[in-house]
Order: C-alpha cells, then sequence, then structure tokens
C-alpha cells in the first residue's frame, strides 16, 4: 500500500515521515535562542541527518525569524522546509509564502485552537468562527503551496465530534497533513492511540492525508503518546533533536527514531534518519544551545551505554546483548577515540574534524582550532575526540559580536584577585583590569567593564570534558535579563578561560535575544 502526497510522492505504509521542530518550537524555549548563522548550520545537518521535514521557524514573528525561514528554504536542499503561521493571523500565512519562496520543496503549517478552554479563553471565539478561520486559513495557505498542514493546537483536549469536524474542515480547504498535538502534555498514550484511530475511521477524506503527531513532555510521557500515535495511525512525528522545547519539552526525535529502529517488531515502521550521526547531532545542539544534555539521557547522553555495576560489566564482556538493547555505533558512539596527539598535522586533524562529523572549516576557522588543538596536546598526554569537540566548537563562533582576545589573571592566598581582559565588540577592541573576591569573579567583573550590560548571573557550572587532572573544563554560564534567560558554554584547560568563554557565549546570545518579538495576538 502506498500513499501520494506532493512532497514526497509515493510513501510506502510502513514509512513514517520526521518532521523535526528544533529551530521552531525547540528554539522558542526560555535560553535557548539561535542567531541565524547556528540556526542555518543546525538546519544543513537536520537534512544531512535524514530530517524529512524542518519547520525552520515563525516568519511574521520578527524580521529575524523571516529572515531565517527565507535563508533556510534558499540554502537547504533535501528536505521539505515549513514555515509556521496562525490560520487566521493578519499576515501569517503571507509572511509564510513569502520566506518560501526559493525553497526546493516549501510546506506551510497554519494552525488553530479548537479546545473549549483556549475557544473561550484565549481566542474568545465561537466554535463556528474558528471553523470559518480553518477553512480560509488552508485555502489562503494553498495559493502559495501544495503543501499545506493544518494544526489543532490543543487537539488531545477538543471535544470529540468538534475536532472531526474541524480536521474535515481542513482537509475540505486545501490540507494534506493534519496534525493533532498534545500542547500541554496532558494525555496518556491510549487517550492519544484513539484520538487517531476516531479521527481515520470517522472523518470524511481521512484516507487521503497524513496524521500527525505532536507531542509535549509535560507529565514525561511524550514519546510514549507518540508511539501510541503511530500505533492509531499517524504517519508523521513532530519532535526536537534532545527534546528540547517550551516547558518540560517535545518528544525527542533520537529516542522515537530508535524506538521504532530497535522495537521493528512492535511497530513495523522505518524512518529515513541515518542514525550514526544522532549522537554528533545531539552535541552540536548542545553546543549552540549551550544547554548539556543530562548523563543518563537515552541514546545520547554519556551514560547510556556505560556500566559500572559488576553484574553489568561481566555480563557485557559475556555477551554485549545481555545489558545493551542497541550497539553504542549505531547511535555514532565510538569505541576508540583516542587518536591524536602533539605530532599529528593538520591534515590529520581535518581529517579528523570530517570524522566526526564537522562540515568544512573555513581557513581562518580551522587554523584558529588546530592552534588551540596544538596547545592542548603540548599539555595534555592524550587528546579525545570530545577534547577536539569541545575546542572546536569554541571555536566555531564566527559570527558573535564579542569576542575573547586575551586574558591575564593574577591570583593567590596572600593576594586580591586580579584580571586584565581584552574584548573584541563588533570589531572595536575592548580593555579592562579589574579586582574581585577569586580569578571567576574577577574575570566576570572585567567582562561587565570591557561590555557594560544590565544581565545577572544566574548559574554558574563547571564539569570535566574528559577524564584526568589534565582535562579541559567545559563552563555553563546562564545569564537573565528582563526575564530573558540563556545558557552560554565555554571549554578550556584552564578553568577561569573556560568561564570567560562561557559568559560571552551567553552574552552574545542574549544581544540575538533581545532582536526577537512575539507576534500579535490572533485577532
Amino acid at each position: 500500500m502506498t500513499f501520494q502526497h506532493p512532497s514526497f510522492g509515493n510513501i510506502a505504509d510502513d514509512r513514517v515521515i520526521i518532521f523535526d521542530t528544533t529551530l521552531r518550537d525547540g528554539e522558542q524555549s526560555p535560553g535557548f535562542s539561535m542567531n541565524l548563522e547556528e540556526k542555518l548550520r543546525m538546519a544543513h545537518a537536520l537534512s544531512a541527518l535524514g530530517v524529512d521535514v524542518i519547520e525552520a521557524g515563525f516568519p511574521v514573528a520578527s524580521e529575524g525569524d523571516f529572515e531565517s525561514v527565507r535563508r533556510i528554504a534558499e540554502d537547504v536542499r533535501g528536505s521539505v522546509i515549513c514555515g509556521l503561521a496562525r490560520s487566521g493571523g493578519k499576515r501569517d500565512i503571507e509572511s509564510c509564502g513569502e520566506a518560501l519562496k526559493k525553497a526546493e520543496r516549501p510546506r506551510i503549517h497554519n494552525f488553530i485552537s479548537t479546545s473549549p478552554l483556549h475557544m473561550k479563553y484565549k481566542l474568545r471565539m465561537e466554535p463556528e468562527t474558528v471553523l470559518e478561520i480553518i477553512a480560509s486559513g488552508n485555502q489562503k495557505a494553498r495559493q502559495y503551496t501544495d503543501d499545506v498542514e493544518w494544526s489543532a493546537e490543543d487537539g488531545s483536549r477538543t471535544d470529540p465530534d468538534f475536532l472531526c469536524r474541524c480536521v474535515e474542515m481542513a482537509i475540505r480547504n486545501g490540507a494534506n497533513t493534519i496534525n493533532i498535538p498534545d500542547t500541554v502534555g496532558f494525555a496518556t498514550p491510549e487517550e492519544m492511540r484513539a484520538i487517531f484511530t476516531m479521527l481515520r475511521e470517522r472523518v470524511p477524506g481521512a484516507d487521503q492525508v497524513i496524521f500527525s503527531a505532536h507531542n509535549h513532555n509535560d507529565l514525561g510521557l511524550g514519546v510514549a503518546n507518540t508511539l501510541a500515535s503511530v500505533e492509531g495511525g499517524a504517519r508523521q512525528i513532530e519532535c526536537t533533536i534532545n527534546g528540547i522545547g517550551e516547558r518540560a519539552g517535545n518528544a525527542a526525535l533520537e529516542e522515537i527514531v530508535m524506538a521504532l529502529r530497535t522495537r521493528h517488531d512492535q511497530y513495523g515502521k522505518v524512518t529515513g534518519i541515518e542514525t550514526t550521526k544522532l549522537l554528533g547531532m545531539s552535541r552540536m545542539l548542545a553546543t549552540i544551545t549551550g544547554f548539556d544534555v543530562q548523563p543518563n539521557k537515552a541514546i545520547v547522553g554519556r551514560n547510556a551505554f556505560a556500566h559500572e555495576s559488576g553484574i553489568h560489566q561481566d555480563g557485557i564482556l559475556k555477551n554485549a546483548a545481555t545489558y545493551e538493547i542497541m550497539t553504542p555505533e549505531s547511535v555514532g558512539w565510538n569505541k576508540t577515540s583516542l587518536v591524536m596527539g602533539k605530532h599529528s598535522g593538520r591534515a590529520a586533524f581535518r581529517d579528523k574534524l570530517a570524522q566526526l562529523g564537522y562540515p568544512p572549516l573555513e581557513d581562518d576557522a580551522l587554523n584558529a582550532a588546530f592552534a588551540r588543538f596544538k596547545d592542548l596536546a603540548d599539555s595534555k598526554k592524550v587528546v579525545f575526540d570530545d577534547d577536539i569537540r569541545a575546542l572546536v566548537d569554541d571555536e566555531s563562533r564566527d559570527h558573535d559580536r564579542v569576542h575573547l582576545i586575551s586574558l591575564e589573571l593574577a591570583s593567590g592566598t596572600k593576594q586580591k584577585s586580579q584580571a586584565k581582559l581584552e574584548i573584541s565588540v563588533d570589531g572595536a577592541i575592548q580593555y579592562a583590569a579589574v579586582s574581585g573576591n577569586g580569578p571567576v569573579d574577577a574575570a566576570f567583573r572585567a567582562i561587565g567593564e570591557a561590555f557594560p550590560h544590565t544581565a545577572e548571573l544566574a548559574l554558574f557550572s563547571v564539569a570535566n570534558v574528559t577524564e584526568g587532572t589534565d582535562a579541559q573544563a567545559r563552563t555553563t554560564v546562564r545569564l537573565q535579563e528582563n526575564g530573558k534567560l540563556v545558557d552560554g558554554q565555554g571549554a578550556d584547560a584552564d578553568t577561569v578561560v573556560s568561564a570567560v568563554r562561557a559568559y560571552i557565549h551567553a552574552l552574545n546570545k542574549l544581544l540575538t535575544k533581545r532582536e526577537r518579538k512575539e507576534p500579535e495576538a490572533l485577532s
């Protein structure tokens, strides 16, 4: 059995479409803002990962969002590029259509709330008015593209009869993908399975569209609800890398994909994801956003394939299948990562970056990363893959407005800590020399003098990238300003330098976040 779709043609019955919304739903959550170049880097990586649909942003939200969607649509090939729009927004759909003009395969995703709670208090609309907007919104979207998706916001809490009417209206007026989100993470797997089963049985034309699941993780059920939705007939899965998203996040792409692959006997579905790239994708996002993956995170956490229990270790040594249901290599972990040292040359370094999944670096970026690698190799006995990832990611922020040039520190038990700092701000060199209560405090105060700002330090955390006293430090700094939260990361063999890099990374993200604004309320 096959299904005809305007963007994908014939879709085999066992094929599940992966719709990634890391750059839209994920990026709008507190602290996760990305600039244009970071979004482009992510979009290219998502396409290489095998993602079928990339939701690139909400074009009407701001000039920055519009430009991000436009550039991704122009530059990224292989995946459908999607923009989000409110069904009844004054300019939403036109803005989407304009931003997606140069996309190889464009999609407009329009939505409106359908639950009694949302219609009464959020929209302040009667059900019949909502139905009219569904009709007009999808008709308008079809003027720009044949690939139109419609979502019933808060669909899991919508009256079943009214939900059927809404879905029928969307199909009749041009939508060929129907998304039923559990917007607030309230539903259970049994309920999500039942919703999709009901819609496929009751709605005229249901056999001519793709049903999609979009589940939030407020009760920790995002992945379970998604898999249950697949059992109920959903053929598209909306998810994010590392499960990022508003509040407790979205269903995690890597967990869903590996569940479908590992338990093919249960679900009988396949995706087009290149699973060996999952770990690299996860770490790229963590570096860009400044949010580390928790150690016990399924699939991509550093403890996902670690075994400390003696009983477990004994079993693994005898047969890995005793405690591992998938191989580490299947998701991108390497058995051996100790391959580089102080005698390694530029060509070997470039090859190593390619093995780790990095795109070719510009000469300046490569030279800077290689110079830091040589310095690190001189000070460490061994250099691991994670060491290389950390220093390359730290050097890859070419489009930041603020850059660290130099830092000198004086500290000890018999003197007050002193920091001398040199940074570049929009190309202009700024200096500061400040004392503080310890070297980190002095360095952070120096940043504040060289680049005055009102952000407050909300979190400061240090962890090691690899093992040993000569390990690089990976530092996370969280800044808060007017309710906005951003996290920055830095890595260096010197802990204070690592902290300064993290602080500056967070400042750059804050500058990006200042430029964002929310769209006007639906009227």
